[in-house]
């Protein structure tokens, strides 16, 4: 454990001072979760103007059944992982599903928030006594290298909440290709993509005016000064949101709102920022079909089956090895 947790801290160390040393700077938005940033993603989760939670809750809820039938492996049984479980609310709802009909199967969910994963496991102990769960803490590609060296049955890869979509066009198709490589010909990867629609609709979900989204963005630097030992005033520094209708494109960016010298003890670094200066901070990629197929065609994988919610904002895609049907 504390080997892990020291891995943790010297990849946050780096990738901050890697990011906030380039031009333009940037920040990783997977480093805004810890307990705060937890919170506040749950309140996001909540508001009506995020309609992506909504949605992709709507799709497991109505399509559990066929879904299910998907997944399961009657001869050996198999393990559902889960990328980025979160709070693991909509994968209760399939969960319970497969639970309760006699799959054999291990639920893996996967973060790299311990308060996250901690959670999530002590509410499904409570929920689903019954259900077998092995919960792991780290990156992706070390959990499922652990996961492929333990054993060979079907795996069924979740990745929920439009994930991918934080990922730039080329950094989607590399993920997926490693992805890949890691999956056996029967194994599926469950995937959520948020869709093109009206630019307001977008905009809206990731720029409320409660501020809610701001205080999530802003909790980042409040990690690097708690953590890190830096003294970002965080009151200095406006959210700001722009989404690109013809690349699908939503970023958001925090905007230093005066010059600020900036020192972060632990790495140790000294960064100026200039007024008006920006940190990106996350991208959000908004997909349609074609551009679906796109990225799974270039990472060796076929769209076995798309579900969609009632007002086609958003898809879940059921991916398979190029050759495997």
């Amino acid at each position: 454990m504390k080997n892990n947790f020291k891995k943790r801290f010297e990849a946050f160390k780096n990738e901050v001072q890697k990011g906030l040393t380039a031009y333009p700077k940037h920040l990783n938005s997977k480093f805004i979760y810890d307990k705060n940033g937890d919170r506040l993603f749950q309140d996001i989760m909540a508001m009506p103007e995020y309609y992506l939670t909504d949605a992709e809750m709507e799709i497991i809820a109505t399509n559990k059944i066929t879904i299910g039938e998907l997944f399961r492996d009657k001869e050996n049984g198999l393990d559902l992982i889960e990328l980025g479980a979160g709070d693991g609310k909509k994968t209760k709802v399939l969960l319970k599903h497969m639970a309760e009909n006699q799959f054999n199967f291990t639920y893996k969910p996967v973060d790299i928030s311990e308060n996250a994963v901690f959670s999530l496991t002590k509410t499904l102990a409570e929920e689903l006594p019954d259900l077998e769960t092995e919960p792991i803490v780290g990156e992706y590609f070390d959990a499922l290298e652990r996961i492929q060296h333990l054993n060979k049955r079907k795996k069924v890869i979740l990745f929920l909440g439009s994930n991918i979509g934080n990922m730039e066009h080329a950094q989607a198709i590399d993920f997926l290709s490693k992805l890949n490589e890691l999956m056996n010909e029967d194994d599926l990867l469950f995937l959520g993509m948020d869709q093109k629609k009206d630019p307001e609709i977008i905009l809206n979900a990731y720029n409320d005016k409660t501020g809610i989204t701001a205080a999530f963005n802003k909790n980042i630097l409040e990690r690097i000064n708690s953590e890190l030992d830096a003294n970002f005033d965080v009151s200095k520094f406006k959210h700001w949101e722009t989404y690109n209708p013809e690349s699908g494109t939503a970023k958001s960016y925090l905007l230093a709102t005066e010059p600020m010298e900036i020192y972060i003890e632990a790495i140790p670094l000294k960064v100026s920022l200039a007024a008006w200066e920006s940190i990106h901070i996350e991208i959000s990629q908004k997909y349609d079909d074609a551009s679906a197929a796109e990225i799974a065609g270039l990472s060796n994988f076929e769209i076995a089956e798309t579900f969609t919610d009632s007002k086609d904002y958003y898809k879940n895609y059921v991916f398979k090895r190029m050759g495997s049907f």
